[in-house]
């Protein structure tokens, strides 16, 4: 699993089918389109978005409750 803002190494995992956490700011880039947490480009890439311009401690705590979430399922 990769987490990252958006980069080529992100783009890279999303083509090469590893599981990627995006990290979006408030205005995004075009590709990441609007109000989903998914991409149409790469299926194993979940998109977390800021709400407020600058404030990532909300994305950074969502992205924190779906890694644990993930790893209690693997137990």
């Amino acid at each position: 699993m990769l987490i990252s803002v958006d980069t080529s190494v992100a783009h890279l995992a999303g083509a090469l089918g590893v599981n990627t956490y995006l990290l979006s700011p408030n205005s995004p880039d075009w590709r990441w389109l609007l109000d989903r947490d998914d991409t149409p480009w790469y299926p194993g890439m979940r998109l977390f978005r800021q709400a407020k311009a600058g404030v990532w401690d909300d994305v950074l705590a969502s992205v924190a409750e779906s890694v644990r979430s993930l790893s209690a399922a693997r137990r």
